[in-house]
């Protein structure tokens, strides 16, 4: 019986906690609220961050949800536009699209839970959609180079969100370098930990001004971490709307040391990640499909597959679960948790039949890998597992 929770995230470091007891000390939370020529966390952090992401700039928001939103609208979606998007992502992704009156168009995924690329190619031929909200789901970077080629045949503004990806590369490239604007998550599950919060990254000018107004500046653009020519806000002050979407000192105060540390951090990650790896690929049941070499991941989590009929993964999952292993399943038709399948969106009107993408959500297992399990534990799990899945 495995006794670790699989929720429990490493304390904040000792730095960020004086420094967050400094901010609740001094009254001043909201990101704007600076003496005379003072810096803000929240700028600090935003400047901070752009260097990490080798970014002209960074605007740090309140989810990131909202830096998807936000990216959505500053890359001119309008109502009614057409957006292709990886069927296999979490609900804030949709829940953007749906929320800036984007249709979206569902790309099927391959095995290994990347965006099909034969798909995506059919569908904007066909679909006439000028914008991809690109979901590096779960970690796996698609083959960024077939992708940034057919949005340049296609003429698609490519959108990524990287709430999973933070810190990875492809090729070199850090994920989030290659579209018009990126999205990252500071949800507490993510690479970094401020309960909530986001970021959005961007190397245009024009996205950068409307990003930062939309975020709810109050014309105050010289208090951001990074800041576009005047002249970009000139163009769209009075054009665009403030959505309150802010993010605070406190949360920017608990992000900065983290951001120190996530290196080294994505290194212990990819030991557990590899050591889970090793321990799953000797059982003849549990499948796991290669990455490509050309990525460089960051391994807070791990999927399997299994070929198990509806039944069978239900019993599956309450045998990891009295052994103490908490794992995800992206078959079931109702949304559990932090899991749901597209076909659960049904907000949108006329889902598609994605029927390549729902075989291989039926057999996808997916479990958190927290830092605070050591690599002895990952053994452990995948031991249990191996012989969890012998009976199915």
């Amino acid at each position: 019986m495995f006794t670790k929770p699989f929720t429990q995230q490493c304390p904040i470091p000792q730095v960020a906690q004086k420094a967050a007891l400094e901010i609740l000390q001094s009254g001043r939370l909201h990101r704007y609220n600076t003496l005379g020529n003072e810096t803000s966390p929240v700028a600090t952090l935003e400047a901070a961050y752009a260097r990490y992401q080798e970014a002209r700039y960074c605007v740090a928001v309140s989810s990131g949800g909202q830096a998807i939103q936000i990216a959505l609208r500053a890359a001119g979606v309008q109502t009614g536009d057409k957006i292709l998007a990886n069927a296999y992502t979490l609900a804030p992704v949709p829940g953007a699209i749906h929320a800036v009156g984007g249709i979206p168009v569902f790309v099927e995924i391959a095995e290994n839970w990347r965006i099909n690329l034969d798909d995506l190619k059919h569908k904007a031929e066909t679909s006439q959609a000028r914008f991809l909200l690109l979901s590096h789901m779960r970690g796996h970077s698609a083959d960024m180079d077939a992708i940034v080629q057919i949005c340049t045949d296609y003429e698609i503004t490519l959108i990524e969100d990287c709430a999973h990806t933070m810190g990875a590369k492809w090729n070199g490239i850090r994920s989030g370098n290659f579209g018009k604007v990126a999205c990252f998550s500071c949800q507490t599950y993510k690479h970094i930990n401020s309960g909530e919060g986001g970021l959005l990254t961007t190397n245009d000018d024009s996205i950068a001004a409307q990003a930062i107004i939309m975020s709810g500046s109050y014309m105050l653009y010289e208090r951001h971490g990074t800041i576009p020519p005047a002249a970009a806000f000139e163009a769209i002050k009075l054009k665009t709307p403030n959505l309150s979407a802010r993010m605070d000192n406190l949360r920017a105060a608990i992000l900065l040391p983290q951001l120190d540390e996530l290196e080294d951090n994505i290194r212990a990650w990819n030991i557990r990640y590899d050591t889970l790896l090793e321990g799953l690929q000797k059982s003849s049941k549990i499948t796991i499909p290669p990455r490509p070499n050309a990525e460089e991941y960051v391994g807070s989590s791990i999927q399997f597959q299994l070929e198990l009929d509806t039944e069978q993964a239900q019993e599956f999952l309450l045998s990891c679960s009295k052994a103490g292993i908490e794992l995800k399943w992206f078959g079931a038709t109702t949304p559990h948790g932090f899991t749901s399948r597209y076909d659960s969106w049904q907000y949108f009107d006329n889902l598609p039949e994605l029927p390549e993408t729902q075989q291989i959500l039926h057999r996808t297992f997916d479990m958190r890998i927290p830092l605070t399990f050591s690599v002895t534990d990952c053994t452990t799990i995948a031991e249990s597992l191996c012989l969890i899945a012998v009976d199915f």
